[in-house]
């Protein structure tokens, strides 16, 4: 872990957070600004920059936190199946949109308010 990584420092406890997972490799917490009903930020607790710095060194890491994406998008309120489901978005580098500089993965679901699939029938 980084001393100076604002995600290092929430997974360490240093910062309070909404946390929804934690186990030895991987902290899962809720997004304090969401952009849908379920907004989670699932990071590695070993500090990684980006998706730029991984290598086939990581594949099984990072397989598995791929892995514990879906879980947490169901555990947290996204409907399975094709009815339902989540966006997984991996911002990547300042052109990418990548915020903090600790490699974090958006797990975004939820109802769509504007879907008129999900409006109620009036």
């Amino acid at each position: 872990m980084s001393d100076n990584c604002l995600f290092c420092k929430i997974a360490k406890g240093e910062i309070p957070s909404k946390k929804v997972y934690e186990d030895e490799d991987f902290f899962a917490f809720h997004d304090i600004n969401p952009a849908a009903p379920v907004h989670l930020l699932l990071i590695p607790k070993r500090h990684v920059v980006s998706m730029q710095d991984i290598g086939p060194q990581d594949t099984q890491w990072l397989g598995r936190m791929m892995a514990l994406a879906p879980r947490l998008a169901h555990d947290n309120g996204c409907t399975p199946g094709p009815d339902g489901g989540f966006r997984l978005v991996v911002n990547t580098g300042v052109e990418g949109g990548q915020e903090i500089a600790h490699l974090h993965f958006h797990i975004i679901g939820g109802p769509r308010p504007w879907d008129k699939r999900a409006a109620p029938a009036a």
